[in-house]
This record gives structure tokens, C-alpha cells and sequence, in this order.
């Protein structure tokens, strides 16, 4: 059976290339990112049988506290952009004292608007890697920085 194109747009997973990134608002162009997950740690309870009839303690798993996400970004280095963009932000870091930065990620449709959002709470710095420098390739210089966050929330649009 034949699919009309708003059937297909509705019934298809969305491509992952199609994204766009904000920090603090303003728009930055990456490459890559990974580590947009939401966990929780677990603990594990363990009681007394009642009445004696299982032999040991009954074990139980349950959630704990949220799992700090951590988060990594990798982008080309470009003129007169990548220093301002990321170095400044890791270089301005001092003991105790952070600008933590919201983020959004968000997946687009076909025109460019925004499907599904993940924000990333209170976002800082944690790592940021110079490119591996190789004279017998002709990559792209790619720079990659990690973060570490509050929280990560899914939003629908």
C-alpha cells in the first residue's frame, strides 16, 4: 500500500543530521554530539524474610538519586571562532567559580523546525581536546569538549 508524503512524515523516524545547537542562545555548529542521556543510579535494599520463609535477605533494586549527564561536543576548528567559542568558556573556569550555560539540542524536520528539544541544565566545561595532528591525512581539524550538567529535560514542540 502506497504512503502519502504526510503519512511518511508522520510514520518515519527523523534523520539524525538535521540538528541544531544553542549555548546560552546563541547558535554553534557541531559535529558531533553524544552522551544526551537521561540515567539514575540504583541502590539495593536488602530486609529480612518475613516468617522465615526464604532462606537470606530478600534483595531488592530500586532508583536512586539522577545520574549527572556528561556530554560530549565535537566540532571543526574554524578562524577566528573556535577560541572564542569554546576556550574561553573552559579557560574562565577558576576554583569554585563556573559559568554554567543552558544548551539545547534540537532535532529539526525537513524545514528546519525543531521537533524535539533536549536541554541540558547548567552545563560546564569539564575537558577540552586540541584535533589529533596527523601530516599524512587531510581531515578536517576536529576539537571536542566535554560537559558536564544538571539535568537533561525532553521537550516537544
Amino acid at each position: 500500500m502506497a504512503l502519502t508524503k504526510s503519512e511518511i512524515m508522520t510514520a518515519y523516524p527523523l534523520p539524525s543530521y538535521n540538528y541544531r545547537v544553542e549555548i546560552a542562545g546563541a547558535a554553534v555548529g557541531f559535529s558531533e554530539i553524544s552522551g544526551l542521556s537521561i540515567k539514575r543510579e540504583t541502590t539495593t535494599y536488602k530486609e529480612s524474610p518475613i516468617g522465615g520463609a526464604a532462606p537470606g535477605p530478600v534483595v531488592m533494586n530500586m532508583p536512586a538519586q539522577p545520574a549527572a549527564p556528561t556530554l560530549t561536543l565535537k566540532k571543526g576548528i574554524v578562524k577566528k571562532t573556535s577560541v572564542a567559542t569554546l576556550y574561553a568558556w573552559i579557560s574562565a573556569i577558576q576554583v569554585n567559580q563556573v559559568e554554567k550555560k543552558d544548551i539545547y539540542v534540537r532535532l529539526c524536520d525537513e524545514k528546519g523546525e525543531a521537533v524535539i528539544s533536549w536541554k541540558v541544565q547548567n552545563a560546564f566545561p569539564t575537558r577540552l581536546d586540541a584535533p589529533t595532528f596527523t601530516a599524512s591525512s587531510n581531515e578536517a581539524a576536529i576539537e571536542s569538549m566535554e560537559l558536564m550538567a544538571d539535568a537533561i529535560l525532553i521537550e516537544e514542540a
